[in-house]
C-alpha cells in the first residue's frame, strides 16, 4: 500500500524513491510487524486468558510428559492470530500488490491458518479434545495442493525441480507436479505443527528459516544475482522478500511472549500456516530441495514421528523414548530450555550452511 500511495510521489519529493527499494521495504515490513505484535501481544493474551483459552496438559499421550509440562497448563494458546495478522498487515502496507506471488502466499498462509483455527476453536472452546479430525485437516492441504499448483501450471510457472550443487541440472516434473505440490504443502505445515511443542522452539527455528528465505527470494529475483549466483531468474520472486520479512519480525515479536517461559502459545493456527508459508515461498522460487536443508530441524521432528509410528506398528517397540524428537530430549533429562537453545543453535547453522549451498554449483 505504501509502495503504491508513496513511491508514485517521488517526483515531488525524492526521498520517497526509497520505497523503489525492496531491501528498504523489507526492514520496513519486518520492523512494523515486530512493532504491532509488542502492541498487541499483551491485549491479545488477556484477551484469551478472559476467554479460558488455555493450554491442556493431561492428553492421556504420556504421563511423564504431562509432568513435565504440567507448569504450562492454562497458558494462553492460540496465539497464531497475533502472527497472522502481524504478517498480513505488514505484508500488505509495505510489498508490490501488484505482484502475484504477493497474493498467492497470503491466500495459502491465510487457508491454513483457517485450517488451524477450526481445529484450535474445537480444542478450545467447544472443548472437543481431539479437535478438528485429521482427516478434514489433512484434506484441506490437499485442496490447497491442488488449487496451488494448479494455479502455478496455468501462470505458466516453472514446474521443473531444480537440484542443489548441480549446475543447469533439473528435473521436469511434467504432469506430477501438482502431487508434487500437494506433498511440499501437507509435508512443510505439519513438520511445522510437529516442531511446535516447546516454548519458542517453533517460532525461533521459523524466524530462522525466514531469514534465510528472505535472502533467497531477494537473490532469486534479481537478474545479476541470479545470474551470478548460476540460479533460476524467477521473475517477482524478490518482492516475496518483503513477506519473508515480516514473517522474520512477527516470529520476533511473538517470541518476546513465546520465549521460555512462555506467556502464550501459537496453536494450529499459527504452526499450519507458518509451515505452509515457508512451503509455498520455496515453490514460487524454485527452491523446495532448499527447504529440506533450511528446515532440517523440521524435517528431523517429522522423521521422528514417521519412524516411531511405524516401527511401533510393525514390531511394538520404539525408537525413541517419545516422539516428536524434541520430547525424547526431554526424557533424556535436558532441561527444557537447553533443548530449545540447541535445536535453536543447529537451525542457525543449517540456515547458514543453506545460504552457502548458491556458490557451491
Amino acid at each position: 500500500m505504501f509502495y503504491h500511495l508513496l513511491y508514485s510521489l517521488r517526483d515531488i519529493f525524492s526521498g520517497l524513491n526509497l520505497f523503489r527499494y525492496i531491501t528498504f521495504r523489507a526492514v520496513m515490513a519486518a520492523l512494523t510487524a515486530f512493532t504491532l505484535s509488542l502492541i498487541f501481544g499483551p491485549l491479545l493474551i488477556n484477551k484469551l486468558k478472559a476467554l479460558k483459552v488455555g493450554e491442556k496438559i493431561n492428553k492421556a499421550d504420556s504421563l511423564k510428559l504431562d509432568s513435565l509440562h504440567q507448569h504450562k497448563k492454562s497458558t494462553p494458546t492460540m496465539g497464531g492470530i497475533l502472527i497472522l495478522g502481524t504478517v498480513v498487515i505488514s505484508t500488505l502496507l509495505w510489498a508490490d500488490l501488484n505482484q502475484q506471488f504477493i497474493w498467492i502466499v497470503l491466500f495459502s498462509t491465510l487457508w491454513l491458518g483457517l485450517t488451524g483455527f477450526a481445529d484450535d476453536y474445537l480444542k478450545q472452546v467447544k472443548k472437543k479434545a481431539s479437535g478438528l479430525p485429521a482427516k478434514i485437516k489433512l484434506a484441506s492441504q490437499i485442496v490447497l495442493g491442488l488449487i496451488l499448483g494448479a494455479v502455478l501450471i496455468y501462470s505458466q510457472h516453472n514446474v521443473h525441480l531444480e537440484i542443489p550443487f548441480l549446475k543447469g541440472v533439473a528435473l521436469d516434473l511434467d504432469g506430477l507436479y501438482i502431487l508434487f505440490v500437494i506433498l511440499v504443502i501437507t509435508g512443510s505445515s505439519n513438520a511445522v505443527n510437529l516442531t511446535d511443542g516447546l516454548d519458542g522452539l517453533a517460532i525461533g527455528i521459523v524466524v530462522m528459516v525466514g531469514i534465510a528465505f528472505s535472502i533467497l527470494c531477494y537473490v532469486s529475483g534479481n537478474v545479476n544475482l541470479s545470474h551470478y549466483l548460476l540460479i533460476p531468474y524467477i521473475k517477482g520472486g524478490a518482492e516475496l522478500t518483503i513477506f519473508c520479512a515480516s514473517i522474520v519480525g512477527a516470529g520476533l515479536g511473538f517470541l518476546w511472549f513465546n520465549c521460555y517461559p512462555a506467556t502464550i502459545f501459537m496453536g494450529d493456527v499459527g504452526s499450519l500456516a507458518l509451515g505452509g508459508a515457508i512451503g509455498t515461498v520455496a515453490l514460487l522460487i524454485k527452491k523446495e530441495l532448499l527447504l529440506i536443508i533450511v528446515g532440517g530441524i523440521f524435517v528431523l521432528e517429522a522423521l521422528s514421528v514417521i519412524l516411531q509410528v511405524g516401527l511401533f506398528k510393525l514390531t511394538k517397540k520404539r525408537f525413541f523414548k517419545i516422539a516428536p524428537l524434541h520430547h525424547h530430549f526431554q526424557f533424556l533429562d535436558w532441561p527444557e530450555n537447553k533443548v530449545i537453545v540447541r535445536f535453536w543453535i543447529i537451525a542457525g547453522l543449517l540456515a547458514l550452511f543453506t545460504l552457502v549451498t548458491l556458490k557451491i554449483r
